[in-house]
Parts: structure tokens; sequence; C-alpha cells
């Protein structure tokens, strides 16, 4: 029936050790609960749960769903699989058309009783490998190869690329180990086969990937041809004649060759560019220096979708602010990688390139149409078949919630919703500093997610088998967008560390009680959480300061753990990036560094080949421009904890929830269209030689009142009164699969907190930010009283709706508009309106903005600015006329000393509008000069028609804003003033000059 809820309760049909037989079926409508006798063809997308529309109606399917209309096949691929099926149905009449070597490790493999069982999708990688390599010819099958050479040559020329795409968790590594042990036995039986090499090059994307196939080497005692028994036991000798590099690819960047200061190699160059640097040959002689001479390698890339040849294009791609430093990341790892490949074939000659990767896809800003599948790719097996066959965790995200208002649930695009409300990417001076404060559906996420962890810790605390079986904690992860932003995740949840009034620290607890880092008043030995930024940690280079700066603590107490562990070993000869790299590499390892990790904070997306199989949890906090990026986060929590079959031979079904993903469907077609060419976007940026022209501006997150009075009094109004509802934040949340078992989270964890704590955070709340001395320090003695009207305040003027509840109020966005309320009712009731002062409150990070952080691009008409007036190269038109013609009589001002338009700035004035906050952006900001020679910020608004919510606007940023900045005394002198026709701009400013010459303020020691 179309829109009913379908419930499979386990989505696993197939044992993953056998040819798949069954599928799910999919309709019109999404899942079905019919499956279907054969084996699932190769498709056009990657599936994910539908989000389900609040109320009445029928299931909406979007862009997310995997529907039957949506599924296109890959006939290519599909093709191939036929070919190589009908191969291994004939070989069970001995015709195999493989050398006997081929065939004795086939039958190795396939043995039966065998004690390492490989999965199907692992034999099936290195059996059409096989195939197209000795039998397709042969049997009269010659278009695979044919079309295999077309398309390396149109984008790979020179290389013979054949990809695998194989789920997250499938087993790659082993696939791997397989492929150099064909041909190295193939090899060494016959040294005349061209077709056959026993040199090979494994290229990877970082360190991690790196050290973990070190187990592809013959000669490591952990290899997978001995743990894996991949190799009969008189054939390892053989074996062992392999020669095996691995590598990160930032081996292929040219080094320089002579360790000299830059400005002495450009003397000593005179003007000969590159004499210091590294030759494509002389790179391969380094990278490959145990191959000496040898010709006709193999390169294995793994997580090969990050090796390609750009497709260039006359019109690009239009991307977001939040997609283009990552394209240009992507496009540098993919032209050192693929040029590096170039050199190795030119030197060495390369017989052969195999590709693995669960998302062997073009992404955006490549060249190519977003999520096009790489033409080489000749097996295929999805996430989806993974599921159905029980390889990997089924990932579960929100379908549902009772807030929705739209189709989309919160948590499922929750970028979207928080973006704004965070800090943007700063170096070590702009760094969080002061008390967490996410937005509250971040935080909403946080406590809903950790809820639900909650459960399977406590399963997993209960369960003495597990531990006695070496068995670690469930693993919660948040992938966040930029430095500051996870510091402002790793603080609430860990701990952070309270500055005093008298210069000392106090270690304040994280929110959440299982990844709180603090203990007793210290940090503690052994971290529940960790802070990594896992792209430094990859490429291999120190780490920058600002990211130091932030890991100190947490180093220091790993390095005490080290000397523990390992006596005798001296940690301070590792660098802090290696404690690290060991510490992540080893979450979920028992009897190693990070083996009581439960939360891992991750500065960018964690990276591919992190094996801990221990995620159920994660949490995106950042821009997801491609679903491979989607998918590649996802990837990290898919790995099982138990291969362990039922008595069926099948696996049972394992889950993963996923927050803040917008995880749909990919196309991933062979032959998409190339996308119409648009509009190329302008980029608007900040001139780095108009570094005279900055403007700064401080960051108000509100405002406060000084008065004398120690004896508090409160009036309440209809203004004190505050409704909590599922409105403003979800309090359930539905989770579904694709397929399997659903779940529900809510947040029960702060429904347990009694309300004595709730009143007690909150007086709390009210006395640090508005209650504190000349000196900084809070005014502790008036928390009695605080107390009181919290508890009188929380009687009278809070309601709740829906399933809302008072504890809503530990969340850090709805306590600080409780302590604002409670604060203002007690400035009304102790003073009267001529013995309040406004002082403005900032940001607790980034509190300070500047127009030299401003890039992005846009499609709208732009207007060129004088670059002796704007330190912007372009104001933008949002309308016809009016921002060029007060831009215009800006620069023809002699008054204006600098000027800019408020666009993408994050400059705001917050204020309040019939109960709701919001912030206020004006349109310019311009630094004039008064007749006194001194300068003044004005900011400027035009005035169009008249609305309730403007004249809040306005009169907030003249009452409470101006002068609450001013009495800062750190930011100069400011003041607000409308322009009602920007045709006569000049006139209005200069009558302003000329009425209004100063501005009370109080000013600074040293300030204008």
């Amino acid at each position: 029936m179309p829109g009913r809820r379908v419930v499979i309760e386990n989505p696993v049909l197939n044992s993953p050790f056998e040819f798949p037989k069954k599928h799910w079926k999919f309709s019109v409508d999404g899942i079905t609960d019919e499956v279907v006798s054969k084996r699932r063809p190769s498709s056009y997308f990657i599936p994910i749960a539908p989000p389900r529309k609040r109320g009445r109606g029928a299931q909406t399917t979007l862009d997310t769903g995997w529907t039957q209309d949506r599924v296109r096949e890959n006939a290519w691929i599909n093709d191939v699989r036929a070919a190589v099926h009908r191969w291994r149905m004939t070989r069970s009449s001995d015709r195999w058309n493989v050398t006997p070597t081929t065939r004795r490790l086939f039958e190795y493999w396939t043995r039966p009783g065998r004690d390492k069982q490989l999965f199907f999708c692992q034999l099936e990688a290195v059996e059409t490998i096989i195939y197209i390599t000795e039998v397709a010819k042969r049997s009269g099958v010659p278009w695979i190869e044919n079309r295999l050479r077309e398309e390396s040559d149109a984008a790979n020329p020179g290389l013979f690329r054949m990809a695998m795409k194989m789920a997250t968790g499938s087993g790659k590594t082993v696939v791997m180990a397989m492929l150099i042990a064909w041909h190295t036995l193939n090899r060494q039986a016959n040294l005349r086969d061209p077709r056959f090499s026993d040199t090979f090059l494994v290229v990877t994307p970082g360190i991690t990937i790196r050290d973990r196939l070190r187990v592809l080497l013959p000669t490591d005692p952990e290899n997978y041809y001995l743990a894996w028994d991949l190799v009969p036991p008189q054939q390892l000798e053989q074996l062992r004649r392999a020669q095996v590099i691995v590598t990160n690819f930032h081996s292929f960047m040219p080094r320089d060759t002579v360790d000299a200061a830059r400005l002495t190699k450009i003397m000593l160059a005179q003007g000969s560019k590159g004499s210091f640097t590294e030759t494509s040959d002389q790179v391969v002689n380094r990278v490959c220096r145990e191959f000496a001479s040898k010709k006709g390698i193999v390169v294995i890339n793994d997580e090969a979708h990050h090796c390609y040849h750009r497709k260039q294009q006359p019109d690009e791609e239009h991307l977001t602010r939040d997609e283009r430093g990552e394209v240009l990341e992507r496009e540098e790892e993919a032209r050192v990688w693929s040029s590096g490949l170039d050199a190795v074939n030119h030197k060495l000659t390369v017989k052969s390139v195999y590709d693995l990767s669960a998302t062997p896809f073009y992404l955006k800003g490549s060249g190519y149409p977003e999520g096009t599948l790489f033409p080489w790719v000749v097996s295929d097996f999805s996430l989806i078949d993974a599921i159905e066959s029980g390889i990997v965790k089924v990932p579960r995200v929100p379908v549902s919630d009772d807030q929705m208002k739209g189709p989309m649930p919160t948590y499922r695009d929750l970028w979207l919703r928080i973006r704004d409300g965070l800090p943007r990417k700063g170096k070590g001076e702009d760094r969080i500093r002061g008390e967490p404060r996410p937005p509250k559906e971040l935080e909403g996420a946080l406590e809903s997610l950790y809820g639900h962890y909650k459960k399977y810790y406590r399963a997993w605390e209960s369960d003495q088998g597990q531990k006695r079986n070496g068995s670690a904690p469930p693993v919660f992860i948040v992938v966040c967008n930029n430095t500051n932003v996870s510091k402002l995740v790793y603080d609430h949840v860990a701990g952070w560390e309270k500055e005093l009034g008298n210069g000392k620290k106090v270690i304040v607890p994280g929110k959440l009680e299982l990844f709180n880092n603090e203990e007793s008043g210290r940090w503690k030995a052994r971290p529940n959480t960790i802070l990594i930024d896992s792209a430094q940690l990859e490429s291999g280079e120190p780490l920058a300061p600002e990211f130091k700066l932030l890991v100190a603590p947490s180093i220091e107490e790993f390095k005490n753990e080290y000397r523990l562990r390992f006596p005798g070993r001296d940690p301070e000869s590792l660098t802090d990036a290696d404690i690290l790299r060991e510490v992540m590499n080893t979450v979920g390892k028992p009897g190693k560094l990070g083996e009581d990790v439960r939360c891992v904070v991750s500065v960018s997306m964690l990276t591919e080949g992190w094996d801990a199989n221990t995620v159920t949890h994660i949490l995106g906090v950042r821009a997801f421009g491609t679903q491979l990026l989607c998918e590649q986060v996802i990837g990290r929590a898919l790995r099982r904890r138990s291969y362990v079959p039922g008595p069926d031979g099948m696996l049972g079904p394992e889950y993963a929830e996923v927050y803040g993903v917008p995880f749909s469907f990919i196309p991933t077609s062979g032959s998409a269209p190339n996308p119409r060419p648009e509009t190329p976007p302008t980029r608007v940026r900040a001139m780095p030689e108009r570094v005279a022209c900055e403007i700064t501006f401080p960051r108000v997150s509100g405002y406060r009142y000084e008065f004398p009075l120690e004896q508090l009094k409160v009036a309440f109004s209809k203004e004190s009164r505050m409704v909590l509802s599922t409105s403003e934040l979800p309090s359930k949340v539905r989770l579904d699969p694709i397929i399997g078992e659903s779940s529900v989270h809510d947040l029960g964890t702060l429904k347990e907190r009694r309300l004595q704590q709730v009143e007690y955070v909150v007086a709390r709340r009210t006395l640090e930010r508005f209650f504190r001395d000349d000196n900084g320090s809070p005014k502790s003695w008036l928390f009695p009283q605080l107390l009181n009207i919290t508890r009188k305040w929380v009687r009278e003027c809070l309601t709740t709706e829906d399933d809302a509840f008072p504890q809503w109020l530990l969340i850090a966005e709805f306590s600080h508009a409780a302590a604002e309320k409670i604060y203002r009712s007690i400035a009304i009731g102790s003073t009267s309106p001529k013995d309040r002062q406004i002082v403005a409150l900032l940001q607790p990070y980034d509190s300070v903005g500047s127009t030299k952080n401003v890039a992005f691009d846009t499609r709208r008409a732009v207007f060129e600015t004088d670059p002796t007036r704007c330190h912007l190269n372009y104001v933008v038109a949002d309308t016809d006329s009016w921002e060029q013609r007060l831009a215009l009589a800006l620069e023809d001002m002699n008054e204006v000393a600098s000027y800019v338009k408020n666009q993408n700035m994050g400059f705001s004035i917050p204020y309040t509008f019939r109960g709701e906050e919001s912030n206020y952006i004006p349109d310019f900001i311009a630094r004039v000069k008064r007749k006194d020679g001194s300068v003044i910020n004005l900011i400027l608004e035009v005035t169009g028609e008249r609305r309730k919510d403007k004249e809040s606007k306005v009169a907030t940023a003249r009452e409470f804003w101006v002068p609450g900045v001013n009495a800062l005394g750190r930011f100069g002198s400011w003041d607000f003033l409308e322009v009602d026709n920007p045709y006569d701009a000049k006139q209005i400013i200069r009558s302003y000059l000329s009425g209004k010459s100063d501005v009370p303020q109080k000013r600074s020691e040293d300030g204008e």
C-alpha cells in the first residue's frame, strides 16, 4: 500500500560467503518487504531512508530516497559481471582457461572447511581481474579489454586502469593481498609471461593507511598472506621474492634537493626556476629506490577516488564558499597523485593499475558531472549489497521529529540550521575562548544522540563477557568543519578551562558525563574524549601551532600513559603528531593508547582507512558538498564488531546512528551528460594591498545594564515570560535505515536532571554574564538573591508545551535566554531608567570581526570599488541601483576614510521582536572623519518601507548597540545613521557631521 510503513526487522538476506541470491525489492514508493530471488543488479545510486512527512499523508520521497523509478542499471558493469559469472559456472567442468598457478590458488581460496573463509565480494573482485587478464580474449570476449583501454587512454593516457568498487568494511586489503599473491606466484612460475609482475607499488591517501597496509609486505610479521592463509605453505618462499613498496601519495611531491635558505637558493639560481627542486625522474628514483631498474610494475591505488586527471572545462561549476576550499584541496591531491603515477610509468613502465574504492566517482570540481562513475570500474559490490549480506553496519538517519515544519527533519540537514551561529575558521589568536555556547539545534543534537549512545554504553558496561574478551567501549564521533568549531564542541562535551578574575584557571566539567575529561578538578589521566585534526596527522607535517595549543593537555596525558604502558621507551622521542596519530589509530584497540576513548571530535574528515569497528554514533557539524563526502563519513561507522555467523551461516544486523549527514543517492552513470555552462561567479574578497582600508568591528551577543544597587528587586512583565516547545527543538527523533529496524531518540538524559540543578544553572548563568565587578570577577555574594529570583521566575514565567520540559533550560541557548529575561526583570525592578547604563556583551569566540576575512562568490551584479576607499574589490548590488549609488557617494566624499558593504562579514546587531531573538544586518559601515579630525564608525542603513520589525531593529541599534559598544571603550566611536534617499547620501551624512560632532562614550586609554 503506497505510503505504508514497511517494517523489516532483519535486512540480512544473504550469507557473506556465498553468491548473493536475494535482494529487497524497491517500488515507486521506496522499500518493500518483498524479496526478489536473484542478485541485485549494479545500479546508478546509493540508497538512504527518505524523510517522513509529519502528520497525515503518505511518505514523502525526496532526492534522498531510493525508489524504483530512480534506479538505472549500470549496463557495462552488469555485462562484465555476467561474463565472469558464466566463466565461474563453467569452471566446474574444468574449463578454466587460466594458468595452473591461478587454478591452484583459486582452489586453495575456496576449499571446503577453510578456517579463514573469504567473502564472496572479495573473491569476485579478484575473479574479475583474473578473467579480464587471463580468460576474456581466449574465450572470444575481447570487448572488455578493448573498452577498458579506450577509457583509460581517454582519461589516463598511457595507464591501463581497472577499478573494483567495494563497500567500506568489505575487505579491500585482503583483495590487494590476493592480487599480489596471484601476480607473484605466476611470475615466479613463468618469468617470460608478460601478463604478470612481482614488483608492486601500493599508493595510499595518507600515513594511516600506509602504515596499516604494511601487512601487504611479505616479510612483515603480521602479513595478510599468513594471517588470511592466502598462499599454500610450500609457496611462501616464492611469495617473499615479491618487491612491495607501500607509500602515501604525498611522497610524489617534489622535494628540495639543496638544504639552503630560500633567499640563498634564489640568489644561486640566478633566475633558473626549479634548480633546487627534484625532477620527476628524481622523484621516482626516491620513491621506487628498492625497485632499482626493474620494469613492468603493478600499481595498486587504495581509496582510488583521489586519483584522477582533472577534465578541463571553459566554464567552471558554481561552488559555494563551503565547497571551494575542499575542491581546491582535492584538485591538488589528484594532481600530485596522478602526475606521480605518470612519472613512474614514464621511467619504469606500469603494467597495470588496480584501483580499490567504495566510492570511485568524480566529484564536484573535477570537470566531470558530479557522481559520475569512473568508466574503468569493472566490479561493483555496493553499500546496499553489503547490508543485504550482513558485511557492514546499517546506517540509520533521522526521518521525522516532532518539530518538523518541512520535509527534512532538524537533525538531517543540521548544518543549514546552525552554520551562521558557529565560529568561523581563524588563526591562533582567533581561537574560541570562554564558555562553549553551541546553537540550540547543535546542543539538542548532541544531547539526543548522546542519550542513545548512553544506552549502548551501559549495555556494553554490563556485559562482562565482552570485557573479558577485550572489547572496547562504543565510540561517538563528531566531524567538524574547522578548528574553532571542533574546539567549541570539544569544550562542551569534554570540559574547558575557565579563567578566574585573579588570573587563575579552573577546569569546568563537560556537559556529557561519559565524555567528560575532568575529574576532581584535574584533567583525567586517560581522556574519554580526544580532539584530532586528521588532515594534519595524515600529511606527516608537524602540527600547526594553533592546533597544538588546543591539544597540549591531551598530549601530556598520553605521554604519561605511554610511559606506564611501555617502560623503557622514551615518549619524548616521539613527535606530538606521532602520539596523536597513535591514539587516533588505536581507538577501540585493547591494550593500546586509544582503547578507552569514547568520543572523537575531528577537525576535518576522519581519514579513510581509520578502521575502528566500535563506532556506533556519528554527528556531522559541517557542510557536505558532495554525496561522496557523506558516504565517506558514514563509512567510518560501517565496520562491524562481530563477524561470527549464526547457525544458518548468516551475520545478524548491526546499526550505526547518524545525525547531520544529508546522505542521499549518488548518480553513478559512466555516461552522464556534461552540465549546462553557467555564468561564472564573481569572487568578492579583501585585497591584501588595501589593508589600510580595513574595518574592524565588535561581534556583540547581547547587552547588560550596569547599576550600583546590591539589594536586587524584580518586576516580571509579559516580556519576562518564556515558552519551551518542540517548535524550538525536537524532543523525539525517529531514525530509519534503508532496510531494517528503526530507532527513536529523545532528550531523556536531560529529563533525568533535578529541577534544582536547572535553577542553579540559570542563576549561575545570570550571575556570571551580568553581575561582575570592575575586575571582571562575578559578584558571588549576589548568588543567593539570584537563586531565589530564578526559582520565582521558573514558577511564574516559564511555560512548557508539547513534550518539552523545564530541564531544556540546561541547553545553553535556552539558559542564556532565560538569564537575559531574568536580568532585564531585575534591571526594571531595581532601577529607574536614568540610572541604567548599557554595556555590550561580546561573543566568547571571534569577538572581533574584520573585512580581511571576507571571501565569497556571487552571480549578482557588482560595482568595482575605489582601491583607496574600500578593502573589498566589489560591492554587490542586491537591488538595481541604491547600493551602487551609496557606494559612489561614499567614494566621492573626502570625509570618508574607508567603507564596506556589510555582506558575508559576520557583522550583525542582536535584537528582539515580538519575543523572538534575531540578528539585524545593517547595509554599510563607513569610517568618517569629523571636523575635529577624529574618526567615527558610522553604521549606515538605507531605509525603505517602514515595518514594525525595522523600527525594532533601528531602535536596538541606536539605544542598545551603539551606547553599549561605546561604553566598552575598546572599539573607537560608533553611531547609527539612516539614509532615506541614497541619491542624497552626501548631504545626509554631512548634515549629521555638522549637527552631531561627538558621541558619548567611555574612551580607552589609547583609543580614538
